[in-house]
């Protein structure tokens, strides 16, 4: 069995990637920015560095993401990749998005440009849309509107339940005959936002909608939340991106990895129904 740093592991991927891996009798090792309260917990703040060489002792393999909130993701992932190639370990999955490879310049491609060059054995995953976010960043409208809020018109999108992401990643962490190779995980069919809010509504009993809105309105709205100028002007931009159709696209990366098809939106709706109530 191996010992594996999964970064992020209080996210929604990383939480169910270190289940899943618990499960199958592998020592996880959680990376927090917090104060660590658990014992396989390791401090790792990503913005300072600090903790980042004592996160890697006695680590064989490591799952890696740049936190939300932050539009430089490579200044967070490039100390991460650098020690991983120090340590030496058997195998890196770093996980990006869908359309990280168009640009060369885009921070999410020069990460994972810095992994290829590294030397390790590696894998990257490349997710679409999470759906997710409907039970989490877009559900402020949902409560208090009962709309969906966002500048993206009747685009589609092939949303990915972010369990099917934390699966892939665990079977290229505990499996061989991946290595090197780069996917993009998406679900098993594309939806506009409308047809999301319409399976939502069936599975919660009540009526959601959508709104489609300016990104000016957007950006205006991340903003007033919170959000970072620079990373509410990234999600601006690539909800651009998702109007101009590229997320649409399917892929049976899921099914190659897992050996079974990806959650549909229903199943998702029907998990999460409680979410919405």
């Amino acid at each position: 069995m191996s010992r594996i740093l999964v970064v992020g592991a209080s996210g929604t991927v990383g939480s169910e990637l270190s289940r899943l891996l618990a499960a199958e009798g592998e020592t996880v090792v959680r990376a927090t920015s917090r104060a660590p309260v658990a014992a396989d917990q390791v401090a790792l703040d990503l913005v300072t560095g600090a903790g980042l060489q004592a996160a890697f002792q006695g680590v064989d393999r490591a799952f890696f993401l740049a936190p939300p909130g932050h539009a430089d993701q490579e200044a967070l992932l490039a100390p991460l990749i650098d020690a991983a190639a120090a340590h030496r370990l058997q195998q890196v999955v770093l996980m990006t998005a869908m359309g990280a490879n168009a640009d060369e310049n885009a921070p999410l491609r020069k990460a994972e440009r810095r992994l290829e060059a590294s030397g390790l054995a590696y894998n990257i995953l490349r997710p679409n849309w999470f759906m997710q976010n409907f039970n989490s960043v877009w559900l402020h409208g949902i409560q208090t509107a009962g709309q969906i809020f966002l500048p993206v018109g009747d685009a589609k999108g092939s949303f990915i339940d972010a369990r099917d992401i934390a699966a892939v990643a665990a079977r290229l962490l505990t499996s061989q005959g991946f290595a090197g190779r780069a996917f993009d995980l998406t679900g098993p069919r594309a939806l506009d936002h409308a047809e999301a809010a319409a399976i939502l509504s069936r599975a919660t009993g009540r009526t959601i909608g959508f709104t489609d809105i300016t990104p000016e309105a957007m950006l205006q709205g991340l903003l007033g939340a919170g959000l970072p100028a620079d990373y509410a002007a990234f999600l601006v931009q690539i909800l651009g991106y998702f109007k101009a159709g590229a997320a649409e696209r399917t892929t049976d990366a899921v099914q190659q990895v897992t050996g079974r098809a990806p959650r549909t939106f229903e199943q998702y709706a029907k998990d999460y129904r409680t979410s919405w109530a």
